[in-house]
């Protein structure tokens, strides 16, 4: 949303009617500027070793299955799925669905992504504390994101403070579930990266080709982060002003 609906802005408190620049979009435009800045950071990266074939010629799907079976895992189906980087691990049915791009390519980025999604399985089944917190946050952090926007500005057109303060507690569920996410995606990245190198699947050079696309990965999650917290901010100073106004 571009404009919002406040005492300050949009003639209330006495600056007459009309609409008015909020300077809080600032925050807005600087979470939005990191995560554009990081998701193409990942696609280029990505691109790049997309183009650089694996010599042990493994697609993603064979990799993902020759890491799940060295860590001693045998009941998570591998499956394809639609899309660009859309992959991910399935806790709860026990499902590693990897996108178009990475099932079926040998290149150093297929690879390195299936590897990937194969450390959160390890994850699961070693009963790794934060992914099994992130599970637990779930549906609060749904209930935060879907819910904290409506009943702030609820609380901000009919003043009423306790509506703000539920948005933001909200909001904050979610924030709190994306800064759970970002060590767990860390961790399989950490967990991906050894486990191909013990196994001899990606030599030492294709490692650091590896690295760099996973870390690319990560800081869309830091990006995101980042920009959650800024809207965190934002709703903050925007209730502070409305108790101020009162």
């Amino acid at each position: 949303m571009l404009l919002t609906y406040t005492n300050s802005f949009w003639g209330y408190g006495g600056y007459g009617t009309g609409l008015f620049f909020d300077p809080t979009y600032l925050l807005v435009l600087a979470g939005l500027i990191l995560c554009l800045l990081a998701q193409a950071g990942v696609k280029s990266t990505f691109a790049k070793y997309s183009r650089v074939r694996s010599r042990s010629g493994l697609t993603g799907a064979e990799a993902a299955r020759q890491v799940l079976n060295s860590a001693g895992i045998y009941d998570v189906s591998i499956q394809r799925v639609s899309g660009n980087l859309t992959d991910h691990y399935d806790p709860r049915t026990k499902v590693l669905r990897l996108s178009d791009s990475t099932y079926a390519s040998a290149s150093v980025a297929a690879v390195g992504v299936a590897a990937h999604e194969c450390g959160h399985a390890i994850q699961h089944q070693k009963g790794y504390g934060p992914l099994m917190l992130r599970s637990t946050l779930v549906p609060a952090a749904n209930i935060g994101s879907s819910l904290a926007w409506p009943i702030f500005f609820a609380g901000l057109i009919f003043s009423m403070q306790p509506l703000l303060t539920a948005g933001i507690v909200l909001f904050g569920l979610a924030v709190l579930f994306q800064l759970v996410t970002l060590p767990v995606e860390i961790n399989a990245s950490t967990r991906a990266v050894k486990i191909l190198s013990g196994t001899g699947l990606v030599t030492e050079e294709e490692k650091g080709g590896v690295k760099k696309v996973l870390m690319a990965a990560a800081l869309t999650y830091v990006a995101a982060l980042a920009s959650s917290l800024l809207q965190l901010l934002r709703l903050i100073i925007l209730a502070g002003g409305r108790r101020r106004d009162d």
